[in-house]
């Protein structure tokens, strides 16, 4: 047994894929505790039976699709025409469309590698200084996870068993806060305004012509879900096939030919996330029959007597995990863990899922390993120390927000107390 212990650690250590890692130490774990392997394979089926999980490779498509076309150059474009007059105008726009294209997206390596390039010359242009340029992108990347349709929020909702359409209304007004701060930081450091010339009508009607299409997309997917016309499977089918229609027929941005490269990455990406859930998912029973979520949440009470300082020291665990983890895996693999505990100090499950994705958010862009931080350096090509050094302003705004969110649940629950 020690040694198949060894084995899986060198598998780790050499960045074998986590679905192998995950899953031979839920079959380990099995066969020491004498229980039926054949659970993994049960976990499977029940998830493929699972409808809110049908919604998760269909907003991978959709996602995929939009990063694939020439949406973000039209969103950037509208933006500018409609937004540019503001104070620090580009620097406010930067922020708005990562956030959209990234709760569509899912992935803060998408709007990064998608948008940077865009918007790096162009805040460079508007006379924003190099290092807040790239702070400022590389801080955007992960934005949008709060806002639906986020791929993270519907992940947690399967984890959890909580109600996607909750969820998707819990992160809404935490999101626009964490928006907010980082504007009026934007705003603050902009550089003086000068004399814009103006757009002339023929401009604004070909922007808002550009963007005709993709702009309704919230309100089809938003108003579609809390109107009572679909559930959010449903709202992810109209969605993958809206803007199938919109990126292939209309725009032409995709063709045919390049459908079955996006179809296969997309359902890549799931099948990775649903293997890894599956095992995970195997390894929860697993830690439910030796009761130790139980027995860690006795042992956490002898030393934390309150949810207050749970939560501060869950924070500050989150943020290491968000640092060193994907989120998908992070989900996967803390959430069954920690779950029950929070449960225990009467924390509120969908709290404490908009607790988890901000931090995991903010956990991208966290020296000294967090993921975007490596993306921007190779997207931008500058060294990394240097990253660390552009987002410690936005870096402490987002723990700020943090803060907030997390002791002031009643953010994450007032709009379902009203819509719900």
């Amino acid at each position: 047994m020690n040694v198949l212990k060894i084995v899986i650690l060198i598998l780790a250590l050499f960045r074998s894929p986590l679905f192998l890692v995950i899953g031979a130490l839920a079959l380990v774990s099995f066969y020491s505790a004498d229980i039926d392997i054949s659970v993994v394979i049960i976990e499977m089926a029940r998830l493929a039976d699972t409808p809110l999980l049908v919604s998760l490779p269909l907003f991978i498509f959709a996602g995929i699709l939009l990063s694939e076309s020439q949406a973000p150059s039209r969103m950037l474009r509208f933006s500018q025409i409609f937004l540019g007059w503001l104070p620090g105008g580009l620097a406010v726009i930067t922020l708005i469309v990562c956030a959209i294209f990234t709760a569509f997206t899912g992935a803060s390596g998408v709007t990064i590698f998608a948008l940077g390039g865009l918007l790096l010359p162009a805040l460079l242009k508007d006379g924003y200084g190099n290092t807040f340029s790239m702070g400022l992108i590389t801080s955007s990347g992960s934005l949008g996870l709060l806002f639906p349709p986020s791929l993270p929020l519907i992940l947690y909702g399967v984890i959890a068993e909580e109600r996607i359409d909750h969820l998707f209304l819990a992160g809404i007004l935490p999101g626009i806060l964490m928006l907010l701060l980082l504007i009026g930081y934007a705003v603050a450091k902009s550089p003086p305004r000068r004399k814009r010339a103006g757009y002339s009508s023929g401009e604004i009607r070909q922007g808002l012509r550009e963007i005709a299409w993709e702009l309704p997309l919230p309100v089809i997917l938003l108003g579609g879900i809390y109107g009572g016309i679909f559930v959010p499977g449903e709202a992810a089918a109209i969605t993958a096939l809206y803007v199938l229609v919109v990126e292939v027929a209309i725009h032409r941005d995709i063709s045919l030919g390049q459908l079955p490269a996006i179809m296969s990455k997309s359902m890549v990406l799931f099948g990775g996330i649903l293997v890894i859930l599956a095992t995970s998912m195997a390894s929860t029973n697993y830690l439910i029959d030796q009761q130790i979520p139980s027995r860690l949440f006795e042992f956490i009470q002898n030393y934390i007597d309150n949810k207050y300082t749970f939560l501060l020291l869950l924070n500050v665990f989150l943020l290491l995990v968000g640092a060193m983890l994907d989120i998908f895996a992070a989900l996967v693999l803390i959430v069954p863990l920690i779950l029950p505990i929070a449960t225990g100090y009467g924390i509120d499950p969908i709290h404490l899922g908009i607790i988890f994705l901000t931090n995991l958010q903010i956990g991208y862009c966290t020296p000294p390993v967090g993921l975007n931080l490596f993306l921007a350096s190779y997207r931008f090509e500058r060294p990394v120390t240097e990253l660390y050094r552009a987002t410690l302003p936005f870096l402490g705004l987002l723990l700020v927000t943090l803060a907030i969110i997390t002791y002031f649940p009643w953010l994450s629950s007032a709009l379902i107390r009203y819509l719900g």
